[in-house]
């Protein structure tokens, strides 16, 4: 696929901490619980830490203990892509940024959270930075 921001794999690795390579780059994942961002309430806009991008708002945040950060909607849909996984032996849908092709986390439907969309972005903290409401 194509972005608007393409990088160089070298690129990358000197841009991002090891971790926010093996997550953003390699569609890693980090341990739930520990997030900067997991039980955040400050208000703000959530952009991908590797490009910039505003991705996600505080208003949409929501508290789905589960270990990551979890938003029941972007910005707008066209702030991301999804992609379908396969991995781990089951089918999920992965969320990149559709800016720089970062891996930020899954999307699941239908897990009876009361939001108004009935989905579930998980999305890493380490593929965030939080831009505080002024």
């Amino acid at each position: 696929m194509s972005y608007e921001i393409e990088k160089t794999d070298a690129e990358w690795r000197a841009q991002l901490s090891p971790e926010e390579y093996h997550v953003l780059r390699q569609a890693g994942t980090e341990r739930p619980f520990v997030g900067e961002y997991t039980d955040t309430k400050t208000v703000g806009v959530y952009g991908c830490r590797a490009c910039g991008a505003e991705l996600f708002s505080s208003e949409t945040k929501f508290d789905s203990h589960c270990g990551w950060p979890s938003y029941y909607a972007p910005l707008a849909e066209d702030r991301v892509e999804y992609i379908e996984d396969t991995s781990h032996g089951m089918r999920r849908v992965e969320v990149r940024c559709a800016r720089c092709g970062g891996h930020l986390g899954h999307v699941f439907e239908g897990e009876g959270y009361g939001t108004p969309t009935d989905q579930r972005y998980c999305i890493n903290s380490v593929s965030l930075t939080l831009k505080p409401a002024e």
